[in-house]
């Protein structure tokens, strides 16, 4: 072979793609509860989102490697150029990516336009679609508003054109804030904000939710609600090559050493299974019937030798470790909490008594105690509404009452709730005195319980249990038909505003699930959105969160610690703090 032939092979071999996905490497892993549908603008649990993740794209995501997580460019060409008062966003998209194929495209490939972002976005403001996240961009964008009171009740008119999301050429798209915002971009990540087709949308409406269609690596190959999704790889997925520079975080060099120049996602198909109660999903694990799998509140003390001086000091248990099973370990960016319906008439209200109720039960309930029984340590207390590891936490707040059912016992008495006959209080007007407290059906849920009812027994309180599945309890609680209930909220972006929006009564039965409505909380919080991450805006969360002390619309529970175990086969794995997921990012090497 002559030198200019050798040359011209080797130009050619530089030129031909990485390996694409592999359709016989399969990720099994489980969700503990059940999906809602896959509509981004119409579901908001962490279980459907984790799926739409990887099936739509938003313009933004984060770095998979750095921390404190960095926001990079995804459908975009680069992150946005922001103008200096931070109200206006301007973006440019990548060409030559293209929606998965379906029958609303009749037969032609159809690429993504910034027309696309700006009808999904528009969607979230859609009065007949009620998105859970319409508080994210109600009253954000410039001529919105007029947009939504135009159309009423009815739909959105989405091509009467508004000057807040402009389409400038096609691939070309500019959002103009109505007041300055420097942390908007990071909700422009979340998988709420993938991009539809408006064609899909359109030729689906009576059931949008179980017809996904993205750019994203992945596409819904089956789906039995509540029991199993299958993803697979999407077949026309542009090229994504994995390039990364790690630290000295052995993860990373880990993760690099795996992935390095390779084409992603490596997996060509991923079955998710909902297992909802934790010893089928820890036998699943040790059986090898999952991949990845946390580790079960049961479970915990056989998979983890745990310090008791201290116990989020944690290693793997031998024989776990000899297996070569791989542990990882993270403080979740969460808060949990039971809220009380603030429209209910026992529970809610904010008359003197209703608070003293709230805050009994709030005294009665021993947190500490479940952190190291249930959660086995693996939790720390929470006490403000921002977590750690999010701006705008405040480390030195001391949100929850101290634990004392004797004063909480006094309080009551003090305000006319009264220990009857039958040896359970009534109400300050004499009527009885009873609660119902909404939970899930496990075996899980049965230990929680146990701690509530010990909580209201010391309080003289009947409590009663309305148990259902977790989809089930979402759909009645946005109906305002809960009086209690149990949630997590997770950092969907790593601001406060995130967390402190859960209190905001213009978000009351969405995000708000207490359905709290509390002027002055309203007044600061919207004079907060108009300042960025600092000390000034720090005094306005602080005086919200003594308005949740004062008030008592939660019961603080705990911050989680995540324990993750990954089977020694499975490579390129790496926790973050906001992606949902990291399946694209994962390769099977048995």
């Amino acid at each position: 072979m002559n030198k200019h032939a050798l040359l011209a092979m080797l130009a050619a071999c530089a030129m031909l793609p990485a390996a694409a996905a592999d359709m016989n490497k399969v990720l099994r892993v489980a969700m503990n509860a059940a999906e809602t549908g896959f509509d981004p603008a119409k579901v908001s649990d962490l279980y459907s989102s984790a799926i739409n993740e990887n099936i739509y794209d938003s313009l933004v995501s984060y770095d998979y490697l750095a921390r404190p997580a960095k926001l990079v460019a995804n459908t975009s060409s680069a992150l946005p150029t922001v103008s200096v008062d931070g109200r206006v966003y301007t973006f440019k998209l990548k060409p030559g990516i293209y929606f998965a194929d379906d029958a609303a495209f009749k037969g032609k490939k159809r690429e993504l336009t910034a027309a696309d972002y700006a009808y999904s976005i528009k969607r979230h403001l859609d009065p007949t679609v009620r998105s859970p996240w319409s508080f994210l961009v109600d009253g954000r964008f410039i001529g919105t508003d007029e947009l939504v009171k135009a159309a009423g009740k009815g739909a959105l008119n989405y091509d009467t054109p508004v000057d807040g999301i402009k389409v400038l050429d096609k691939y070309t798209l500019q959002l103009t804030l109505t007041s300055t915002n420097f942390n908007f971009l990071s909700i422009l990540a979340m998988p709420a904000f993938g991009a539809v087709a408006r064609e899909v949308i359109e030729a689906n409406r009576d059931n949008t939710n179980a017809h996904p269609v993205g750019t994203g690596p992945y596409l819904l190959k089956e789906w039995k609600p509540g029991s199993k999704i299958v993803l697979e790889a999407n077949p026309g997925y542009r090229k994504v090559v994995f390039d990364s520079r790690p630290g000295n975080d052995p993860v990373d060099k880990a993760v690099v050493q795996a992935l390095q120049g390779k084409t992603l996602p490596r997996v060509g198909r991923v079955e998710v299974a909902i297992i909802e109660e934790e010893q089928p999903l820890w036998l699943s694990f040790l059986n090898r019937q999952l991949d990845i799998s946390g580790i079960p509140q049961a479970a915990l003390q056989d998979a983890l030798v745990i310090d008791p001086k201290n116990p989020l000091k944690v290693r793997l248990a031998d024989k776990y470790a000899r297996q070569g099973i791989q542990l990882q370990r993270q403080q979740m960016q969460e808060i949990t909490f039971h809220f009380f319906n603030m429209q209910d008439p026992v529970v809610g209200g904010d008359s003197k008594e209703k608070i003293a109720l709230r805050r009994a039960i709030a005294m009665a309930f021993p947190v500490s105690e479940t952190i190291a029984s249930i959660r086995r340590g693996q939790a720390v207390p929470m006490n403000y509404i921002v977590p750690a590891g999010v701006a705008g936490h405040n480390p030195a707040f001391r949100g929850a009452p101290k634990y004392d059912p004797a004063a909480a016992n006094v309080l009551l008495d003090r305000f006319g709730y009264r220990i009857g006959a039958d040896g359970y209080r009534t109400r300050p007007d004499g009527k009885p005195l009873a609660i119902e407290l909404a939970c899930g059906t496990s075996a899980l849920d049965k230990q929680w319980n146990e701690y509530w009812q010990q909580a209201f027994d010391k309080l003289k309180i009947r409590l009663s249990f309305k148990q259902g599945k977790w989809n089930e309890l979402s759909k009645a609680n946005h109906q305002g038909k809960l009086q209690m209930w149990g949630m997590a909220w997770g950092a969907d972006y790593p601001d406060g505003e995130n967390f402190m929006q859960l209190l905001y009564s213009k978000n009351a039965g969405d995000s708000n699930a207490a359905d709290f409505k509390n002027a002055d909380y309203d007044r600061l919080f919207e004079a907060s959105l108009k300042l960025p991450d600092g000390p000034e805006r720090n005094k306005l969360y602080d005086a919200m969160n003594k308005i949740a002390v004062v008030q008592q619309p939660w019961i603080y529970g705990d911050i989680r610690v995540r324990s993750t175990l990954a089977q020694p086969y499975v490579k390129g794995l790496k926790l973050h703090p906001l992606l949902n997921t990291s399946w694209r990012y994962l390769d099977l090497q048995k």
